[in-house]
């Protein structure tokens, strides 16, 4: 209980160093910029013209429905930490800021927009800046060609899409289980399916905006799949799968593999060459 407590206290406070980045203030701003506005009594005078600094119905019921669709998206991609919360939940909050702004004044809506536009054009959101040991395959050929390359190298795979909420705050936990576990004979690859439809379609991975694949990973030994998530179950129906660190060491036996790999190391011909002159 202790341990589990002392890691949940260090990842919360990773999330609050992370929060001080500017993209984070500034969506945060925007996302609460409307209520905000809308309820300081000097603000909202003279923004809105208004003697009571109260919401109307029309936009009590959009912010109810914004509401509603982020925990719905919220639970879709399955967000694990306050920063994969906010981070869904920017867009959402923004747009439904945008259609606010615009019910309240179309010059209101348009400076927001601006504002909205510019943000997202200069200051975009943090990517992970760790260490890594990720190869990036271009397309199925490529993927097909490492791992009949050498038959004793196990390959983790990562099918991904660029724009997916839930592959985004994936990246960083692969990268750092390709940091720790990478080895010559056990390495790390990702095949980004938006660009290269045809891998989806050759390992059954369903890219579409609505498609609960995204992320996909699928650990292959001696050349063939052994391993994959999500998983369907025996009726076809995809089972929810969560990509926690701990989620995907459980179910790949990471540790296992990595100790399997670390006693057994390819022997580089080189190497033996010049041992046996």
């Amino acid at each position: 209980m202790g341990l589990g407590f002392r890691k949940s206290f260090q990842g919360f406070k990773k999330d609050l160093r992370q929060l001080m980045r500017p993209y984070y203030i500034i969506n945060m701003f925007l996302s609460l910029s409307y209520i905000v506005c809308k309820r300081l009594p000097y603000v909202c005078h003279f923004l809105f013209n208004q003697a009571d600094c109260q919401l109307d119905d029309r936009e009590t019921e959009i912010l109810t429905f914004l509401m509603i669709v982020i925990m719905m998206r919220t639970r879709k991609t399955g967000s694990l930490s306050m920063i994969n919360y906010l981070s869904n939940s920017f867009v959402y909050c923004k747009v439904a800021n945008l259609i606010l702004w615009f019910h309240a004044d179309i010059t209101l809506g348009i400076l927001y927009a601006v504002i909205f536009i510019l943000c997202g054009l200069l200051c975009p959101e943090p990517t992970y800046q760790g260490p890594e040991n990720v190869i990036y395959l271009r397309g199925g050929n490529s993927l097909q060609e490492e791992l009949e390359h050498d038959t004793r190298v196990c390959w983790l795979i990562a099918f991904y899409t660029v724009w997916n909420p839930a592959c985004v705050n994936f990246a960083p936990i692969f990268s750092e289980l390709s940091a720790k576990y990478a080895l010559d004979n056990f390495k790390f690859g990702k095949v980004d399916i938006g660009r290269h439809p045809e891998v989806a379609a050759k390992y059954r991975i369903n890219d579409s905006s609505k498609s609960q694949q995204l992320p996909s990973l699928i650990l292959f030994k001696e050349g063939k799949e052994v391993e994959r998530r999500p998983v369907a179950d025996r009726q076809g129906k995809l089972m929810k799968f969560l990509f926690s660190m701990d989620n995907i060491k459980n179910a790949f036996d990471i540790e296992g593999v990595y100790e399997t790999c670390l006693k057994n190391p390819i022997k580089m011909k080189g190497k033996k060459d010049k041992k046996d002159e």
